[in-house]
């Protein structure tokens, strides 16, 4: 496979489409938890009360992207796709013109879950204009646009401070109108598209332990990456002393690292197979975070936190490389699934962290839970991964797994 081959087949003006579509939508989704520090201030949260509410977008995300899956399938994820930015400015409005109390702003982050499901859009708009051996790359470069964590985290802080984080989100509605517009210009369904599929055939994809197996490996890795994104401002403030302005660098820095390199995710795997990069990935994963838990000096916690988001972006990669190869026909409703799956990991996440904070004093032992889970993951996959070479290997495609 070379990359040149990529130019070759599909549409890119569609690929690239799906990047800005996911990218400013993730802008919008975790732009909660950039202005974390500052809502908590505005509102004297407990760190409980911290961790769920950025928390409320990512699980607003979690249930639309089963519903903007089905509806990707049945409609066309163009269709679908103009919708969600357009739904996106709602919350947006909402944050900058009425958040006046903790209701307000967990009704906003629950309808930012709009954002958050673009997911379960832009990767079948993408996935359909390509071939099995390409699947990972341009998967890879679609799913990518979760780079807009790191615009969120870097310049949402930054903003605040001359502005008012109130005024943040109304800024923010400005590129999500931009892409809206190149959207509606540029987007075009696939030729091959498959017919909409009946309503039971996705109550049938329940069935396949298949997708339950996907599932927990979404979660632990896109799970991990955008439940780390919305919480990290959050963790080097309260943890290490840094100012807001400083805490949202370097959760930027190490949002950049998953982000980055999720297109990696997917070339390493349509060249080497998304089972034994996947399987390496849980274990390094594993142990970066018991080192972690350990609460290092800062310096040492931003590298390791750099490292672990980088293996969390690959992972994400290599995760959507396996998935088009299994649930080709049902790409848009697997996605959803899978999506919704990894967006409750990250819903969770937050939860637990800010939840045993409250509880125990201490970050450790949430960051040795996650470890415990990347753990459960790896040898999960090791087990499950041997079925799955028997059964539905594409090896006359060149597809590696």
């Amino acid at each position: 496979m070379k990359l040149s081959d990529l130019r070759r087949a599909g549409h890119w003006p569609t690929l690239m489409c799906a990047f800005l579509y996911f990218d400013m939508s993730f802008m919008a989704w975790t732009l909660m938890g950039a202005l974390g520090v500052y809502i908590a201030q505005a509102f004297h949260l407990t760190p409980g009360q911290k961790g769920l509410l950025v928390a409320l977008p990512l699980l607003g995300g979690s249930i639309l992207r089963i519903v903007m899956g089905i509806a990707a399938d049945r409609f066309g994820p163009r269709r679908v796709g103009l919708a969600g930015l357009t739904l996106t400015l709602v919350p947006l409005m909402w944050g900058w013109l009425h958040s006046d109390s903790v209701g307000d702003l967990a009704g906003v982050g629950l309808m930012l879950g709009v954002a958050g499901a673009s997911f379960a859009v832009a990767l079948p708009l993408a996935s359909r204009w390509y071939p099995p051996q390409l699947q990972g790359l341009a998967l890879g470069i679609a799913g990518a646009g979760n780079s807009g964590t790191v615009a969120a985290a870097l310049i949402a802080p930054r903003l605040a401070e001359h502005f008012g984080w109130r005024a943040v989100f109304a800024i923010a509605a400005v590129p999500v109108a931009i892409t809206l517009a190149i959207f509606w210009r540029f987007a075009r369904e696939s030729p091959g598209a498959p017919p909409a599929r009946a309503l039971r055939s996705y109550v049938n994809l329940l069935r396949q332990s298949d997708l339950w197996w996907f599932n927990g490996f979404y979660m632990v890795t896109f799970g991990g990456f955008v439940g780390l994104a919305s919480f990290l401002p959050i963790f080097f403030f309260d943890q290490y002393g840094v100012t807001r302005v400083q805490a949202g660098g370097f959760a930027a820095l190490c949002v950049f690292a998953g982000s980055l390199l999720r297109p990696l995710g997917g070339y390493l795997a349509d060249r080497w197979g998304g089972i034994k990069v996947l399987s390496v990935l849980y274990g390094a994963i594993m142990l970066l975070l018991m080192a972690a838990a350990i609460l290092p000096p800062l310096p040492v916690a931003v590298a390791m936190l750099f490292a672990i988001m980088a293996g969390l972006g690959i992972g994400n990669g290599s995760v959507f490389q396996l998935v088009p190869q299994r649930f080709g026909e049902e790409i848009g409703a697997a996605t959803g699934l899978i999506g919704a799956a990894g967006g409750l990991g990250g819903f969770c996440l937050p939860t637990l962290l800010g939840g045993l904070k409250s509880v125990e004093g201490s970050y450790a032992a949430g960051i040795a839970v996650f470890a415990m889970a990347a753990g459960c993951a790896m040898l999960a996959l090791v087990n499950v991964g041997q079925a799955w070479r028997r059964a539905w290997a594409r090896s006359e495609l060149g597809v590696s797994f």
